[in-house]
């Protein structure tokens, strides 16, 4: 699937500016990752199940990460990219599908968190440009702020990578500030 036809279907099912913005921000940060662990050949794999992750999500929020399995199978979507787009509901939502791949790990564990920096990087003057992990840490322990971001589910991701919850912090915040 190419970059364009993934970018078709998201639109065909989203057309929020927040949506579509949050999409945009988990597709760059997959790609930083994939070529930051080792995985750089299937960056534009990475890229594209971030790009995806949320395709249902926008009309069918109930079903989310079960409908979009049916919306990708109809699509002809590959399989793989169905999967892992999939298990970043796991334990969340009714699907089946648990991250395996350490790319699935992966968006499990920047998901959330990409929202959470989003955020702070909103209440910022400089936004993301000087914002420290220090910062982050702050906002991260403040359950008020940015509420809708599960820290629970960060931690869950991080545990999921056998990474320190501050290695996880920091570099997701490093990854974000390099789109």
């Amino acid at each position: 699937m190419t970059r364009n036809e993934a970018w078709a279907l998201l639109t065909q099912y989203n057309t929020e500016s927040f949506h579509l913005e949050h999409a945009q921000t988990v597709e760059g940060v997959m790609r930083w990752y994939a070529n930051r662990l080792g995985y750089g050949s299937e960056a534009d794999f990475w890229a594209i199940v971030g790009l995806l992750h949320d395709l249902d999500f926008e009309r069918w929020p109930a079903e989310h990460c079960v409908k979009s399995q049916e919306l990708m199978r109809q699509a002809g979507v590959d399989e793989r990219i169905i999967h892992a787009t999939s298990s970043h509901g796991w334990g969340l939502t009714a699907t089946d599908c648990r991250p395996e791949h350490e790319m699935e790990k992966v968006l499990f564990a920047v998901d959330e968190l990409t929202g959470l920096i989003g955020a702070a990087a909103r209440m910022r003057p400089n936004g993301l440009a000087d914002m420290e992990l220090s910062s982050l840490k702050k906002k991260f322990k403040d359950k008020k702020f940015a509420a809708g971001c599960s820290r629970d589910v960060i931690r869950q991701g991080a545990e999921g990578l056998g990474w320190e919850l501050d290695q996880l912090l920091e570099t997701t915040l490093e990854a974000m500030k390099s789109l």
